[in-house]
């Protein structure tokens, strides 16, 4: 889900403890592309927004079943709130953002904004 507007989604976790998430970002051709693990996400339970440069994305992992405390012997892997802002290093078409979930592994691709050379004549006055 795509959002330049503050959604229902960043407001139950907006209180919580976050995890942070791990991002992979690089260009594909004319794509800038940001991939994440988000294992245990269902694509419903993920809000991704563009605001100027900043790509934010936001979530819930759901563990599935809840594990007595005494019951634990290593608790290693997060599940929860997460959320990660990237400053994006091109500018960027945030319309015509895609994303994508597949075996855990979100890609959101976003076109990369040809820069258009111009040239401006500045008058100077006396």
């Amino acid at each position: 889900m795509f959002t330049n507007e503050r959604s229902p989604l960043q407001d139950w976790s907006a209180s919580l403890e976050e995890g942070q998430l791990s991002l992979d970002v690089f260009r594909d051709k004319k794509d800038l592309v940001i991939r994440s693990t988000v294992a245990g996400t269902n694509p419903e339970d993920i809000d991704i927004s563009v605001h100027g440069d900043l790509l934010t994305i936001r979530g819930k992992r759901n563990a599935g079943r809840e594990v007595n405390d005494d019951d634990w012997y290593y608790r290693e892997c997060y599940w929860g709130a997460f959320s990660r802002s990237v400053v994006l290093p091109y500018e960027v078409l945030a319309e015509k953002a895609e994303a994508s979930l597949k075996n855990g592994v979100l890609e959101v691709r976003v076109p990369i904004q040809e820069a258009a050379e111009r040239s401006i004549r500045v008058n100077v006055k006396e």
